[in-house]
């Protein structure tokens, strides 16, 4: 994606948002009505459950189609597990639809057969091997290159994609296949567990739990970026990307600020804590301590570290240190002064979407806090749990605004200069 794109992913985030508040104004326009939840809805599924419902969408393909469930979870795999689509498809295209999908005709015995009498294998370059296997390709060879190459494919985390060796052949190996030629159990655990993995990835209302050990899946229908939260490891995420909840920042843009963070953020990290340029003399300054209030060790100059305001006028104007403004004059510097403005521009709204992602750390100890206070008043009998909750119901009501506010800052980092750009104001 080039840059103009980027801009207009976060142009579009904001038409989004405008779209979503007029949907929720009455035809005066001054009242709002409804606003739609930032919860998707959703359940929480353990390995049985996801299986069961796997299992029921291979069923009911395997008898509206009339094949065997094997074919059948094959097609499901490769079809996004939509079974009416691919009856249809099967009707329209047989052929063509088992062959996009790695398979060939149900005719076909998919399944490994030995050959009859002594055979040449062209990967070991062996004469006389008793014992070949092939799929219904045709394509035969040993099964010790067979298990040899399946072995190192799910070392490499391959299962599900398994292809025929033969060079010009993309038939997929079916399961069946490929446990029959496994013997080391550690082997078979791996690719039934890679398999489930993948099986899961490619079911669009199935997500893996993206919390830390957490072998929770997620299941919903939601297409919209909304969060999700595990009942298992209380984990909460974006449904539609994966990502944490980044409202109102679309997929797509916050897909491109953690790009460019994870490229940046290291070089940003030691620039923004160390060096900066003296607005007045623009020497540059390195900051090794103390508060925002600098003084420039050639020129004598007093400014703030954060906005490069005049000390001497920064109480009155300290709400600088938090919108950045672009400088008109940009495009007629040098190049390097050119990159060194973009990277200040970058600087601007990774620190403090940095900052904000650090007191939400704090905040939480914060609630925890409350949590713990309130709990002993109820304890003590001073008052109730319903006359202290607003403490804890306000504590997490500031973690929500904060939460929010850090992502306006990728929302408007990507942001157009223009009319709508300056009714973004980063507080």
């Amino acid at each position: 994606m080039d840059g103009d794109d980027m801009y207009d992913s976060a142009d579009d985030d904001i038409d989004d948002y405008y779209n979503d508040y007029d949907d929720d104004m009455n035809p005066d326009g001054d009242e709002i009505i409804k606003a739609e939840s930032e919860d998707a809805e959703f359940e929480c599924l353990n390995v049985f459950q996801v299986e069961r419902v796997l299992n029921e969408s291979v069923a009911s393909l395997a008898e509206k189609a009339v094949i065997s469930p094997s074919l059948a979870r094959m097609l499901l795999h490769a079809n996004e597990w939509d079974v009416n689509k691919i009856v249809s498809l099967l009707a329209s295209d047989e052929t063509g639809t088992l062959r996009r999908s790695g398979i060939l005709p149900p005719g076909s015995a998919a399944v490994s057969r030995p050959s009859s009498g002594l055979s040449y294998c062209a990967v070991c370059a062996e004469q006389g091997i008793l014992e070949m296997r092939a799929l219904s390709c045709g394509h035969a060879f040993c099964a010790v290159c067979w298990r040899q190459h399946i072995e190192a494919k799910i070392s490499e985390g391959v299962a599900s994609r398994l292809e025929c060796m033969d060079s010009g052949c993309s038939l997929l190996c079916p399961s069946e296949f490929v446990l029959r030629i496994l013997d080391k159990p550690q082997f078979r655990a791996r690719y039934e567990r890679f398999v489930f993995r993948d099986y899961v990835s490619s079911h669009p209302e199935l997500k893996f739990c993206v919390g830390k050990d957490c072998q929770t899946v997620i299941r919903s229908k939601e297409k919209k970026a909304k969060r999700v939260t595990c009942s298992t490891c209380n984990t909460s995420f974006c449904v539609a990307c994966g990502v944490d909840y980044h409202a109102p920042t679309s997929c797509e843009t916050i897909k491109q600020w953690l790009l460019k963070c994870a490229d940046d953020s290291e070089t940003a990290n030691y620039i923004s804590a160390h060096t900066k340029d003296c607005p007045q003399c623009h020497s540059c300054i390195e900051k090794n301590g103390g508060c925002n209030h600098m003084q420039c060790a050639k020129c004598k100059h007093h400014f703030c570290w954060m906005c490069f305001g005049d000390w001497k006028t920064h109480g009155s104007e300290y709400y600088e240190c938090s919108r950045y403004k672009e400088n008109p004059s940009v495009a007629a510097e040098a190049n390097h002064v050119k990159a060194r403005r973009a990277l200040e521009k970058y600087l601007h709204y990774y620190e403090r979407f940095e900052n904000h992602s650090k007191s939400l750390k704090l905040e939480q100890q914060f609630r925890d806090k409350i949590q713990r206070k309130i709990e002993a008043k109820v304890n003590d009998h001073d008052g109730t749990w319903i006359d202290w909750q607003y403490l804890h119901n306000a504590a997490t009501l500031l973690t929500k605004c904060r939460y929010t506010l850090q992502y306006t800052y990728p929302f408007a980092y990507f942001m157009e200069n223009g009319a709508r750009k300056q009714l973004v104001r980063i507080a």
